[in-house]
């Protein structure tokens, strides 16, 4: 017996992520096998045709979890009674764009989401915002969205968190799957933090620290960081198009583990709200965090030992947080 359908909505569907990232939801890879789902493909006015395009390519998949396709441009349609939305449009940065007009064009849309959510979603809706700047779009919905439990916003850092892993496992020559506990801190943005200090290596049947594994503490605190923190830029770079394959994985990661838990001695790193957090981050912003997930519910792993290299870096990205929250909030009144 199938369980009732999920209802999911994916924004900027008709987008390049969004491509990359409906198959692998309608197969049952992130919900699960046996969980039937309804999806709601929301995208801009003159996107339209374009996602009637992606629906006729899901309808010709046919496979046996997809129950209903909603392609829509209405907030009213796309948000309602949802399970779990995948909010992955954004405004791009464009050439010669300051960081504050990008900002306050992505106030504007995350207020109206996070409204929207507020309007028409389940209350127990889990919310993972992709577009950037990812950590403060999700700060601006979940604010927009006042009875919807804070708990139930996040925003993608899997992605960092999932070229941190590679980078460790192709230095020591072990799959990715042999290292975990790897740390993003922080924002999604090149001030992030990877923090390899907790990271274990399963080097032939044995697990190892990852600076004993590596054996190169110069790269640890220099290049591997520099690496992780401009990969997106060295993607745009190569392919002239941002990060896309990379980015759905790193989704489905992130919202297979909220709906069926994390690995018992794993954690893994997701933007959540900070309040009360024990690392002295400040309150009111979204932080990457290590997590641990249970029940679809998020705590962050307490009594990791912090020296002050990381300490420093934890800070500086706090810092860039703190200060693209203060201005998205002044815009918050005047959009």
């Amino acid at each position: 017996m199938q369980s009732e359908p999920i209802r999911v909505l994916v924004t900027g569907a008709a987008g390049q992520i969004a491509y990359s990232l409906l198959f692998s939801i309608a197969k049952g890879d992130v919900f699960g096998k046996e969980q039937p789902i309804i999806l709601l493909l929301l995208d801009i006015t003159p996107m339209l045709p374009v996602l009637e395009g992606v629906v006729m390519e899901l309808q010709d998949c046919a496979l046996p979890l997809l129950r209903e396709i909603v392609p829509t441009d209405k907030e009213e349609v796309a948000f309602k009674d949802l399970d779990a939305a995948i909010l992955v449009g954004s405004m791009p940065r464009k050439e010669g764009m300051e960081r504050k007009d990008l900002l306050k064009a992505n106030v504007a849309i995350f207020k109206s989401q996070g409204a929207a959510l507020e309007k028409y979603a389940k209350k127990t809706v889990k919310v993972l915002v992709v577009g950037n700047p990812a950590n403060t779009n999700c700060l601006i919905a979940a604010k927009s969205a006042p009875s919807i439990p804070k708990e139930n916003f996040s925003c993608l850092t899997r992605l960092d968190h999932n070229r941190a892993r590679s980078q460790v496992a192709m230095r020591c020559g072990v799959p990715a799957t042999h290292v975990k506990n790897v740390i993003i801190w922080g924002n999604h943005s090149s001030t992030q933090y990877p923090d390899v200090h907790h990271c274990l290596v399963n080097m032939s049947g044995s697990e190892l620290a990852c600076f004993d594994a590596v054996k190169d503490d110069a790269w640890l605190k220099g290049d591997f960081i520099a690496t992780v923190q401009q990969r997106g830029a060295a993607v745009i770079k190569a392919r002239k198009l941002s990060s896309a394959m990379s980015a759905a994985k790193a989704i489905c990661d992130h919202m297979r583990d909220i709906w069926t838990g994390t690995p018992e001695g794993e954690f893994i790193s997701m933007g959540v709200y900070s309040s009360g957090n024990s690392y002295g981050v400040p309150e009111d912003l979204i932080y990457s965090f290590p997590v641990q997930i249970k029940d679809k519910s998020w705590k962050i792993v307490e009594g990791l030992a912090i020296n002050d290299f990381s300490r420093t870096k934890m800070d500086a990205t706090a810092a860039e947080l703190m200060e693209e929250r203060d201005t998205a909030v002044t815009f918050l009144s005047s959009v």
